[in-house]
């Protein structure tokens, strides 16, 4: 499985932030719009995100629960039907959520910069620092610590958990 370094941040001003990070990144901004729908999983998470254009990814994924970097393995697995996997997983296994979020990317190096504006939830940045095979997570960790004190986030702004456990779901 692939793995990646992440920290999530709640932010007060996006368009600061994304001026920000303009600043520096080696690519974006791309704008994403996000449907993620999350179902019962008892080893770790899996949800169904699904794009306007019709396509999706089945992503399954595994982490701490913990403020500041921590280490995620996550496995991604792209689906032309969203819409009938979705109906298919829900009756297999039970939806726990839905998240619907508008994200905008930016790559600064082999970090992916998420600025995220979260329906019902409001505004974050979420960094996912790619991790080589066999590479300490150590590394991710302190280039994660780097892009934080550039961009300005203290780490009283970091939150520990996912978007689909602050909405209650």
């Amino acid at each position: 499985m692939a793995r990646n370094i992440e920290i999530k941040a709640r932010v007060e001003d996006l368009a600061r932030l994304a001026t920000k990070v303009a600043a520096i990144a080696d690519d974006g901004p791309t704008v994403i719009l996000q449907d993620d729908t999350f179902f019962r999983c008892d080893s770790g998470r899996l949800k169904l995100r699904r794009f306007p254009d019709g396509s999706g990814e089945l992503i399954f994924y595994r982490r701490a629960n913990q403020e500041g970097p921590k280490e995620s393995f996550y496995l991604r697995s792209p689906t032309s039907a969203p819409d009938k996997l979705r109906e298919s997983l829900a009756l297999a296994y039970g939806t726990v959520g839905r998240v619907k979020k508008h994200r905008t990317l930016f790559l600064v190096g082999r970090t992916r910069v998420h600025l995220d504006q979260v329906e019902g939830l409001g505004q974050f940045l979420e960094l996912e620092v790619v991790l080589g095979d066999g590479e300490r997570s150590e590394n991710g960790v302190h280039e994660a610590q780097r892009l934080m004190a550039t961009l300005g986030i203290d780490p009283s702004q970091l939150i520990e958990r996912a978007y689909v456990d602050l909405l209650g779901h």
